[in-house]
């Protein structure tokens, strides 16, 4: 192949390693969202209280370090932070197998919230300046599978141990899977001019930790996790209502089928075509499904929602994170990364607590088929007025 061909690759070791090691981080996160709770009931003794906190103080420690990791990225040898935070995240997982108290393991997932943060902010911003240019879209969105596909075997890894070991195998396998991370995320050189800050003699503002050109993208793409934290949230709560409880994992295996199938398609549309071929499709077909899911009856519907959900959500959100990182100069692509997921973290936990309300009141079908479709049609609307202002 010749040079040029080179510079065009997306499957590089180097994107391979960072795209392994986003998978590792977020399949460990994942299984702790299914497994803690039962752990704190049986090892513990807590109720449904004490094992929402464990959620709630991993998600205090993300949103509060997510700004600062963007400024830790562009300010430091990006490699060597790779390496160290990973290492970090691997003595992490080692120490919830020790936590005897609530407190102390309150304490770890507080801890464990700051180190995903930097981690995973760490991964998308490495991975996105690896990636050439004119298929940074399409990267990205292969890049985005490394979450949804931790999001199915994440929570399938969690139960499955418990149900035959203790919580410390558990937490052994976490911390396995933590070693095999700092492997695939340190293993390779990176050029200097990614893996070097530049000295931007910048002083210290609002502007330091959020990217006001990536700013627009992160919003919209929060309206849209606002409606997707409620799936994230409620979706096992839904289907026990209406006798499908053993089929959510169906539910989170289609959902993440229909984006493993849809993605190479999508990115690539963005890269020839530009973001709204890919998002104004896609936003369509997330509010057919959220409509459905709203609507369903039985076992073919949930199939159905599923899919739609999947293929909707998969178009739009990596070419937003494309559009935020894109927007910004190479020097300040982890503070533009930071900036997406913050409005992420934070929108996600505004839906359980918001739309949680909404859900008592009025019943998950009706948050579905109504609230977070307007919600949707509010994201499309936001997005439609940015691109009108951005090409005047």
């Amino acid at each position: 192949m010749n040079q040029q061909g080179e510079r065009q690759k997306i499957w590089t070791r180097e994107f391979i390693g960072m795209s392994l090691s986003n998978t590792f981080i977020y399949v460990a996160q994942y299984a702790m969202i299914a497994a803690l709770p039962i752990v704190i009931m049986t090892e513990y003794g807590g109720g449904d209280v004490e094992a929402g906190l464990a959620m709630t103080f991993f998600q205090i420690g993300t949103v509060v370090a997510r700004p600062c990791a963007g400024i830790l990225i562009d300010a430091v040898n990006k490699r060597r932070l790779m390496i160290s935070i990973l290492t970090v995240f691997f003595i992490l997982m080692c120490s919830f197998a020790f936590a005897a108290t609530l407190s102390a393991l309150y304490g770890l997932r507080l801890v464990h919230g700051v180190v995903f943060a930097v981690a995973t902010t760490t991964a998308a911003a490495l991975a996105a300046l690896i990636l050439p240019p004119a298929r940074k879209g399409e990267g990205i969105g292969y890049f985005a599978l490394s979450t949804n596909l931790a999001m199915v075997a994440g929570p399938m890894i969690g139960l499955l141990i418990l149900e035959y070991f203790t919580p410390t195998v558990l937490f052994a396998a976490l911390s396995v899977l933590a070693a095999i991370s700092i492997a695939a995320g340190g293993a390779h050189r990176l050029p200097d001019e990614i893996i070097l800050p530049a000295k931007t003699g910048r002083a210290l503002s609002v502007t330091t930790f959020i990217e006001r050109r990536a700013l627009a993208p992160a919003l919209i793409a929060g309206i849209l996790f606002f409606a997707y934290g409620s799936v994230l949230t409620f979706i096992p709560l839904y289907t026990r209502s209406l006798g499908l409880s053993s089929e959510t994992s169906l539910f989170y295996a289609c959902y993440a089928g229909a984006i493993l199938v849809t993605r190479p398609f999508v990115g690539r549309i963005f890269d020839r075509k530009g973001s709204d071929y890919t998002v104004y499709p896609g936003l369509a077909l997330f509010a057919a499904g959220m409509f459905l899911l709203g609507n369903i009856e039985g076992l073919s519907g949930l199939i159905a929602a599923s899919l739609l959900l999947g293929a909707g959500f998969g178009a739009v959100t990596p070419a937003l994170q494309t559009l935020a990182v894109r927007s910004a100069p190479p020097a300040r692509a982890g503070v533009a990364t930071a900036t997406y997921f913050w409005s992420l973290d934070i929108s996600v936990g505004l839906a359980a607590a918001g739309l949680g309300v909404v859900a008592v009141t009025y019943g998950y079908a009706f948050t579905y088929s109504i609230v977070d479709v307007a919600v949707i049609a509010l994201g499309a609307v936001c997005y439609a007025l940015w691109r009108r202002s951005a090409r005047t």
